[in-house]
This record gives structure tokens, C-alpha cells and sequence, in this order.
């Protein structure tokens, strides 16, 4: 088997058939051998019934695994050890995808130059953009899909974006798979779990690709485009980054746990946000605040766990 496409679900399934739909229109070489492995992250909803369908009508091509553990890192773990190809390509369940992009983002991954690949993804607006987002400032836009660097293929110097990625298989074997410490939750907005394995193979000298042939398309619903969506998710991603990079190195100075240098940086954010006049430079500052809080509060939380686990080797 040459590919593998992991497409990993949870309680989406009328979102899931149509992902589904677009894939199993993809185009390639008939000497090129290719699956896709749903992978049910337990879920409660439609979504067996959905995957048998495909099971039955793309015999061969379409596989079902159940993950009952929650959380993305779990499910996509799980397609990585039952993966039958040696490129494992990866998508999401609410995204349709071009005909020729499982194609596109592979055909340089069959040698050994490339570790992984990177495609675009481009926003599919249901709603109209809230005024007070900053379409263009990268920042503002990271709880939406959004990836894109351009017409012209090159090398990336940043990790690619979970919904649009491809690895050789033997990178998993080599350095492990995602964190389960990261990643989405049906009850937390975490993440990085992505990004994290990316920076992992590029720390480690591995070579990845950006393919902008390889193009889908993520919906952005009106939830997604409410205030409070954007807060928590940054509030998510601060935690994420103390979990994934740590503090700074050669911090000395905390209080109750938390370097002095978070409460300074929360300080200064908060008044931003505060003197800010324009609105929509007001809620930009504002986010900044909820990622500084989400640091905080994951720094407190360590600190918390490492004097229990100190308390009960001294007991």
C-alpha cells in the first residue's frame, strides 16, 4: 500500500459524508495504491452508519477503526499504527477537498527527500467575517483554517497545519507520534499537537515541503466566528504552548509557580487591551490577554502537580 489517508471523527457525521464524498473522488495513478481509515473517535451520532456505507460502497478502499479514548492525538495515533501505507496523509472531517489533491500533496513523498508535506488550506466563509476580526493579521486569524503561503512550492521553515499534511510513515516509527497532552478534546479546545510533531522533525533535521497544488477547503460556521469561540481558543493555545515549548530558559524568579515574567507580560497586555481606542485593535489586545491568562493558568497547574507528586515521594 502506497498511501493512507487518516481521517479521524467525532459526532460530525453529516459534515463527515461529505468529507468522505470528496475524497473518494480523488484522482491517481492506478499503479499507485491507496485507502482511507476512518478513524471513530467515539462517537455518539450517525457516524458508524456513515462509515458502513462508504465500507460498502468503496469496497477496499474505505476502512473503519473505532478509538474509544478521547481526544485527536489518540484517534490519529491510532490510524498511524493500523496504516497500511508508507505516506500517511491526514485530513479533517469537515473538509472537502479537490480531486487531485491526495495526488498533489503526494507525489513527492514516493523517495526520500521530503519527510513531510504541507498543503493549502483556504477558508470557506458560511457566515459573513465579523468586523472585528483582523483578516490580516495572521495572529487574529489562527482558531480559523487558514494556510497558505503562496503559488510557489518550497521548503518550510514552520510546520504545517493538521488538516492538510502528509508524512512518511517511517517518521512516526522514527520519532514517535503525537502528544497526547495535546490535541483536540470534546472538551477543550487544545491543540498544537500538530505544529509540535512538525517543529519535532524539523529540530531534528528533517525536510518538509509546501505544496500549494494540494488545496482544500474548511468551512468556517457562525460558531466559529463569535468572540467567545476566539477567546477560548487562544486561552487553549496559551496552555498548549507552556505544554509544548516549556518557559523561557534559565527562568528563576516565580511566584506561587508562575514565572514573574508571565505576570509582566499579562500586565502590560491587559493595559493594551485596555487604552486601546479602535475596536478592533481593542479585541486583538484582548486575545493576547486570554493567551497570557491560559500560560498562567498552565504554569500554576504544573506547579500544583509537581508539588503533590514531591509531597507523595516524601510521605
Amino acid at each position: 500500500m502506497d498511501i493512507t489517508v487518516v481521517l479521524c471523527t467525532y459526532n460530525r457525521c453529516r459534515s463527515l459524508a461529505k468529507a468522505l464524498n470528496s475524497v473518494a473522488l480523488s484522482t491517481l495513478p492506478q499503479s499507485v495504491e491507496w485507502e482511507v481509515l476512518l478513524v471513530d473517535n467515539n462517537s455518539n451520532d450517525q457516524t458508524r452508519e456513515v462509515a458502513a456505507e462508504f465500507c460498502k460502497r468503496y469496497p477496499g478502499r474505505f476502512r473503519y477503526l473505532f478509538e474509544r479514548r478521547p481526544g485527536l492525538s489518540y484517534a490519529r495515533n491510532a490510524g498511524i499504527r493500523e496504516a497500511k501505507g508508507h505516506i500517511i496523509a491526514f485530513m479533517d472531517d469537515d473538509v472537502i477537498v479537490e480531486p487531485t489533491w491526495l495526488q498533489n500533496l503526494t507525489a513527492s513523498m514516493h523517495n526520500c527527500e521530503w519527510a513531510g508535506v504541507g498543503g493549502r488550506v483556504f477558508p470557506e466563509w458560511n457566515c459573513p467575517p465579523p468586523q472585528w476580526l483582523l483578516t490580516d493579521q495572521w495572529y487574529a486569524l489562527g482558531p480559523l483554517p487558514n494556510f497558505d503561503l503562496g503559488p510557489d512550492a518550497r521548503e518550510l521553515t514552520q510546520p504545517p497545519f493538521g488538516s492538510n499534511m502528509a508524512f512518511r510513515k517511517r517518521m512516526f516509527e522514527k520519532y514517535g507520534g503525537f502528544r497526547t497532552d495535546l490535541g483536540r478534546r470534546p472538551d477543550s479546545l487544545m491543540s498544537n499537537e500538530d505544529t509540535e510533531f512538525g517543529a519535532r522533525l524539523l529540530a531534528a533535521g528533517e525536510r518538509l515541503r509546501y505544496e500549494p497544488s494540494a488545496v482544500l477547503y474548511h468551512p468556517v460556521h457562525k460558531d466559529r466566528a463569535e468572540k467567545g469561540y476566539f477567546l477560548s481558543w487562544w486561552f487553549h493555545k496559551g496552555q498548549a504552548n507552556i505544554r509544548q515549548c516549556g518557559v523561557r530558559p534559565g527562568t528563576k524568579y516565580r511566584l506561587a509557580g508562575i514565572p514573574l515574567y508571565l505576570l509582566r507580560n499579562l500586565v502590560v497586555w491587559t493595559l493594551k487591551w485596555i487604552v486601546a481606542v479602535d475596536p478592533v485593535r481593542r479585541f486583538s489586545g484582548k486575545l493576547t490577554v486570554w493567551e497570557k491568562a491560559g500560560e498562567i493558568l498552565e504554569c500554576y497547574r504544573q506547579s500544583l502537580d509537581l508539588r503533590k507528586r514531591s509531597e507523595n515521594c516524601s510521605a
